[in-house]
């Protein structure tokens, strides 16, 4: 991997904090986990810095994840569907999409979601009878996931199988989590225990990245073997100008500082969703104690004047990506740009372990630990107490929503000021025209107003930027976006029987209404909107009133 950086007048920041970091030594600290690096005490800390190893630890774990692979096609396995949020989700679906599986045996799919539409629109295009489910979360209680195994686990067992239904299910968690409990009394193929000092978004290179890679046809030894070269090449100490994790976190943590606190992230098409992986680290890691590094990703590139100066610009690319143009115009805008390029889609391994190390040292500049998210919880259990409302009284508290309305939009938008951020929060089906036309609002929106733009499709987000909208800076708008779906699906209390309290429809929409309050005792500026079964017309409305 080859770094070139394009930084016009922002060097001279640079220098003098590669000198500091120098002089305290913080990246051999770092590799010798020293908590302090980051706080003065170690809770949330020492028990998360387990990915620094896990890449030597993983190669003894190849041989077990490829005899399993092994099996299930033996078996007459043809497809994998990896229920998980965030962490659990985020580099599966990375490795499904960059790595061609046309010749592969198996097709890996990530459900991520309590849209009903989506789930059954994912259920649609299985082979239900040759699906093995992956069911990974660390904590082994994350909500959607469980939901998605109890419906997954009727539906199997409705189609009495020869095999038994916990067959077709496979457990990643960490030791001791109430998932190896129900893994064990389902009698599911395998249970994969995970090193548990390692948060969910370092989680990449462990059990949660790998089992999924191996079943996407990848090389696990190849991949493993490019994260220790670039992990490796992050032990150089002096000049700390040739290690590109103190280096690039010496950048984005002083420019942060500095107000440019969006970075952009232009990628080639090819690994293109490697910026949802990395978004879920950035914002995850650093948006907490009113500070944070705001990520944008899959937001379409703009003129240069386009642009306000609150940018850092990151392309990632191919030997023989033609970015060249675009680097050079931002470039001579003023503006600073990263570029990274790689020989190949393996390079990935090595792009996993440089990011997680470059986050840590921003996190240190900034003053923040990187490995907590105080504020997640917030919106959990406002909606824990909306889904026991509901099965109070039958119904959910009622919304502040609104219909779809320009008028309101426009006077939602009229305080927005250079350095904020719009964030467009879809609790709808993700299908390919409703993506399609939040990202022609996210262009018009960015060329009106001049500010960066992001878009999360409920619940999905809350795993990767909540932390950052309710713990960062108070420098967003928030657009939330919900519908009622076409088809709603029971969630079963239990596993193996038909008896259901809450709908997935429920629960998605008790979700929205958890984070809208969140952001809103956080002093967020939230603005609600509800539509019916995801109207692209209604929509269409906001792009052309922009």
């Amino acid at each position: 991997m080859k770094t070139k950086l394009y930084l016009t007048n922002f060097q001279q920041l640079i220098n003098p904090r590669l000198e500091t970091l120098t002089e305290q030594k913080i990246i051999p600290r770092i590799w010798g986990k020293d908590y302090t690096v980051w706080k003065p005490n170690p809770d949330e800390i020492t028990n998360r810095l387990g990915w620094l190893n896990i890449i030597e630890d993983m190669f003894k774990e190849v041989e077990q994840i490829e005899n399993l692979v092994e099996q299930a096609s033996r078996d007459g396995f043809t497809t994998i569907l990896v229920l998980g949020m965030g962490g659990s989700s985020l580099a599966p679906e990375l490795f499904s999409k960059i790595f061609s599986q046309d010749s592969q045996k198996f097709k890996v799919h990530v459900l991520d979601t309590t849209d009903p539409d989506a789930i059954l629109a994912c259920k649609q295009q299985l082979k239900i009878n040759k699906t093995l489910f992956i069911v990974a979360s660390k904590s082994g209680k994350t909500v959607e996931t469980l939901s998605l195994f109890k419906y997954y686990y009727n539906v199997i067992q409705k189609l009495n199988l020869k095999k038994h239904a916990g067959e077709h299910f496979v457990a990643i968690t960490d030791p001791g989590s109430p998932l190896v409990e129900v893994a064990e009394h389902y009698h599911f193929r395998h249970i994969f225990l995970n090193n548990p000092n390692i948060g969910g978004r370092y989680s990449a290179l462990s059990c949660y990245g790998l089992v999924p890679a191996a079943f996407a046809g990848i090389n696990l030894h190849r991949l493993l073997e490019n994260a220790k070269q670039m992990a490796n090449l992050l032990k150089t100490e002096k000049p700390l100008e040739q290690n590109p994790a103190a280096l690039l976190g010496a950048i984005l943590g002083e420019l942060s500082e500095h107000g440019l606190d969006k970075i952009t992230f232009l990628l080639d098409s090819k690994i293109e969703s490697f910026g949802d992986w990395v978004e879920q680290l950035i914002a995850e890691s650093t948006g907490k104690e009113g500070k944070g590094i705001i990520p944008i990703v899959q937001e379409a590139i703009g003129k240069p004047d386009t642009y306000s100066e609150d940018r850092i610009f990151v392309f990632i690319g191919f030997t023989n990506t033609a970015f060249s143009e675009s680097i050079n115009a931002l470039f001579h805008k003023g503006h600073p740009v990263i570029q990274l390029t790689i020989e190949n889609n393996y390079d990935i391994g090595g792009l996993f372990f440089l990011w997680e190390f470059v986050v840590a040292v921003a996190g240190h500049i900034l003053q923040i630990n990187p490995f907590n998210q105080p504020n997640v919880e917030s919106a959990k259990i406002l909606a824990r107490q909306k889904i026991k409302e509901f099965q109070e009284k039958g119904q959910l508290p009622t919304t502040k929503s609104h219909p779809i309305s320009p008028s309101k939009f426009k006077d939602f938008l009229s305080t927005t000021k250079p350095g904020e951020y719009i964030a467009i929060q879809a609790f709808v089906q993700p299908t390919n025209d409703v993506k399609n036309s939040l990202n022609l609002l996210r262009t018009a929106l960015r060329d009106k107003y001049k500010v960066a733009t992001t878009l999360g499709f409920g619940p999905r987000f809350l795993h990767s930027t909540g932390q950052l909208h309710k713990g960062g800076k108070p420098n967003g708008k928030f657009i939330q976006i919900t519908s009622s779906p076409t088809n709603d699906l029971p969630i079963p209390d239990e596993a193996g029987t038909d008896k259901s309290s809450i709908s997935f429809g429920t629960l998605k929409l008790a979700q929205a209404l958890g984070d809208a309050e969140a952001l809103q005792q956080s002093k967020r500026q939230v603005l609600c909107f509800h539509t019916e079964n995801s109207r692209l017309d209604e929509l269409n409305r906001l792009i052309d009133f922009i």
